[in-house]
């Protein structure tokens, strides 16, 4: 009996995903290893270095809380023969207006080398090696996001001239990036299609689920009769 109790309030209290990473927002390259610039497009990246920032959403479902622990960004600076990243400047907006949200985590934060993803190429040629993606990853002081609309703003330093630039995701689906180069805030646009964006970025963590008012009530019960145990087998001792 006692261990069925146990059992129980483990499981209540233990409803946690312990998966690194809890979000992703899409692919960074095809199969391949290409991000490939579509054949109507005449824009390799877009500029994610303090004169641009990007931005994207995502949300967190009702009853989870997403305790988050790093930030991955995807980035390439042309003409690259390895890791030139430095910081990434971050910000977390709730609410649906990625200018005026209420900020609720910041930072500019060291970014550490996640490894070469692939190369950002033209269609036309899918062996160039001068645009290496790299997973850029920030480890931030942890903090927890309940359910809600957040969107992600991050520019990134890099040593290099050109860049760093991001791609959007290899699967070209129609999203609602947004960048900022000085006039607010706008929907990321490729040129040549006209067609809105989707900027990849994974968040790591955990994600905590929030128990039901039934399951409060089992705890509290579980642990009341836990308590009535305890006395019993201290007077059984006496």
């Amino acid at each position: 009996m006692k261990r069925a109790v146990l059992l129980c309030i483990a499981a209540a209290c233990a409803n946690v995903s312990h998966a690194v990473e809890i979000f992703n927002n899409g692919p960074v390259v095809n199969s391949a290893g290409k991000s490939v610039v579509a054949s109507s497009s005449t824009t390799y990246g877009y500029a994610a270095n303090g004169a641009g920032t990007v931005a994207d959403d995502f949300t967190i479902d009702a009853g989870k809380t997403w305790n988050i622990s790093s930030i991955d960004f995807f980035s390439y600076q042309t003409g690259a023969t390895g890791f030139t990243f430095g910081n990434a400047n971050w910000s977390i907006v709730e609410g649906d207006n990625v200018a005026t949200g209420n900020v609720v985590a910041s930072g500019s934060t060291a970014v550490t080398d996640g490894g070469r993803v692939g190369y950002r190429v033209l269609s036309s040629l899918q062996n160039g090696t001068t645009r290496p993606i790299y997973r850029v990853q920030a480890d931030v002081a942890d903090f927890s996001l309940a359910q809600g609309h957040y969107w992600l703003r991050w520019s990134l330093t890099g040593s290099l001239a050109s860049g760093p630039w991001v791609a959007p995701t290899s699967d070209w689906r129609t999203g609602n990036a947004a960048q900022d180069i000085g006039l607010g805030f706008r929907p990321l646009v490729d040129t040549g299609t006209q067609q809105s964006l989707e900027l990849p970025f994974a968040i790591n963590g955990t994600i905590a689920a929030v128990p039901e008012p039934e399951t409060y009530a089992m705890m509290l019960g579980g642990l009341a009769m836990l308590g009535a145990l305890a006395r019993r087998r201290r007077q059984s001792q006496a």
